[in-house]
């Protein structure tokens, strides 16, 4: 399903396609793996439990399939309606509180087939990828109104995606060679310099969150079939798999080292979750659903407040979009 316009159901997170300025590529040189042990905790701030309030996020252009996949600090939120079946193209859109009707906007890459956005950082630049009539995939970014497309050069396949961008204008992303294997990169959107994200001993690479700090984040297939997360934080690679977890896949990262993303279970159903401390190696996971899709909810992006966006497959089997605050109590 990387090659697939339709990014995620949930059951199959194990096969979704999903560095400041100057950033040379890497080679890594240095890895760890963080090996957490007993049950998953509830990660705390103050010494009080982090609750969260969720708000389903649907664009009345389609109740039946929707994914907000980004939230800046503004608490503004990107995402696309439409499963992209038959007669049910990806559309594009952002979003504003208080996520009615009213404030949703279109945001399609002209003439495409079909647009997904991403992305989305504090100036309210968009980053994502969009589909031509042929089904290759290019990615974008969106600032002042004006698009540009991005295709990393080293591409041979027929899929580049831009999955997240920071402050600076760095986005990440991966793009498929010929035999159909997919490699994480970061690019300067400014200079258009791309560099390598290669995370040691692994192959299937997507690289799908960046913060300020030129943190990359993201999940690769490791020898022995299995998918697992990474962090690449100042030139060091640290693999992880949530606790009892058949497949990790981290998809955002904030200036604060906060996690997020989803995992399968032992019984195939899609959770949410939250990591803070990860990288001081004391990690504390946390499991997030939407209560209104425990089991099949993916957390796809979270803000410097973390406040985290996804989505969820409901009773009736639609696909919603969720926004959820944190709170203390």
């Amino acid at each position: 399903m990387r090659i697939s316009t339709t990014r995620v159901t949930a059951g199959a997170i194990a096969a979704f396609a999903l560095a400041l300025s100057g950033l040379a590529a890497v080679s890594a040189t240095t890895v760890r793996s963080a090996h957490p042990s007993g049950a998953p905790v509830s990660a705390t701030s103050d010494h009080k439990i982090q609750r969260y309030a969720f708000t389903t996020v649907d664009d009345p252009a389609d109740p039946t399939f929707n994914q907000v996949l980004g939230v800046n600090n503004e608490g503004a939120l990107v995402g696309y309606y439409g499963s992209g079946m038959a007669g049910h193209p990806n559309r594009g859109y952002k979003v504003v509180y208080p996520y009615g009707p009213m404030q949703f906007a279109d945001e399609n890459y002209p003439g495409a087939a079909q647009t997904q956005v991403v992305g989305i950082n504090l100036q309210g630049n968009t980053a994502g990828f969009w589909v031509d009539k042929s089904g290759n995939n290019f990615g974008f970014v969106k600032t002042h109104n004006s698009f540009a497309t991005y295709k990393n050069p080293k591409t041979t396949g027929t899929v580049n995606q831009l999955l997240a961008i920071n402050q600076y204008d760095v986005a990440v992303g991966f793009y498929t060679d010929s035999s159909g294997q997919s490699h994480g990169y970061t690019v300067d959107t400014k200079t258009k310099q791309y560099a390598d994200v290669i995370p040691p001993n692994s192959s299937n690479v997507t690289a799908a969150g960046i913060n300020n700090n030129g943190d990359v984040v993201g999940f690769y297939t490791a020898v022995g079939g299995a998918v697992v997360g990474f962090v690449r934080s100042n030139g060091t690679y640290t693999s992880f798999s949530y606790p009892g977890a058949t497949a990790t896949t981290p998809f955002g990262i904030n200036d604060h080292g906060t996690i997020v993303g989803s995992y399968v279970d032992k019984a195939g159903a899609s959770h949410g979750f939250i990591i803070h401390g990860l990288l001081t190696m004391q990690p504390q996971y946390r499991t997030l659903d939407d209560p209104k899709g425990v089991g099949t909810t993916v957390i796809n992006g979270i803000n410097g407040r973390d406040e985290v966006c996804g989505f969820y497959v409901d009773a009736n089997m639609n696909t919603n979009g969720f926004v959820a605050i944190r709170y203390n109590g």
